[in-house]
């Protein structure tokens, strides 16, 4: 009796053990670059986090940021000025944690039923840790390239395989994000109609950057 006791208590250990890895690995994102979240984004915007609300609603709620907007780089067809940012409250569910009343954040997410949902599978980061290519891409560059698939690498070798792919590949060494192409590049259509990496300056975007922000 008591090593059946032993056993079952040893089986209890290991399912709870098996659901807290579970719960904790429920949230996994594929690696994008910045020019894809922009890409796929309902809404692009800068903005600062001045409050938040926990709504009760589902097992583990719902987090409302109150925002205040400084600028909106995409989505003027959704919505014309975001006051509140919805995301799940547990960060295990890919909720995302924004500082109150501390920085700028570009934030880039969805609109569902006039409301904007963001996660932590999507492009969120303080405006400061931004790249001056980065901040030029999300003013203006960026959206010249939605047309343009960036084809991730892994391992090499690696191929393009149409005209309009960029290969991408930070992830051989960078692990994504802080990669060089995604902090410096853009993958731009060009007028003979292939995508390739761009990183210098154009005469739309002298025009474009004079009048955006630093």
């Amino acid at each position: 009796m008591q090593s059946f006791n032993y056993s079952l208590f040893n089986l209890l250990i290991v399912l709870s053990s098996l659901q807290i890895r579970q719960f904790t690995e429920a949230c996994s994102c594929a690696l994008s670059h910045p020019q894809d979240a922009y890409c796929n984004s309902d809404i692009v915007i800068r903005a600062k986090v001045v409050g938040k609300k926990l709504l009760k609603d589902g097992p583990f709620g719902t987090m409302r940021y109150t925002i205040k907007q400084m600028k909106m780089y995409k989505g003027f067809n959704k919505m014309q000025h975001v006051q509140h940012i919805y995301t799940d409250a547990s960060e295990s569910l890919c909720g995302v944690k924004f500082d109150i009343n501390k920085y700028q954040y570009l934030i880039t997410g969805r609109v569902y039923e006039g409301k904007v949902y963001t996660g932590l599978c999507n492009f969120n980061q303080k405006w400061e840790r931004l790249s001056t290519s980065q901040k030029k891409g999300i003013n203006h560059r960026y959206q010249l390239g939605c047309s343009c698939r960036i084809k991730p690498c892994h391992y090499l070798p690696c191929f393009v395989t149409s005209k309009n792919e960029c290969l991408w590949t930070d992830m051989l060494s960078y692990f994504g994000h802080p990669g060089y192409q995604s902090r410096h590049y853009a993958c731009i259509q060009q007028k003979e109609g292939y995508c390739s990496w761009y990183r210098g300056m154009s005469s739309r975007d002298k025009t474009t950057i004079n009048a955006t922000d630093p």
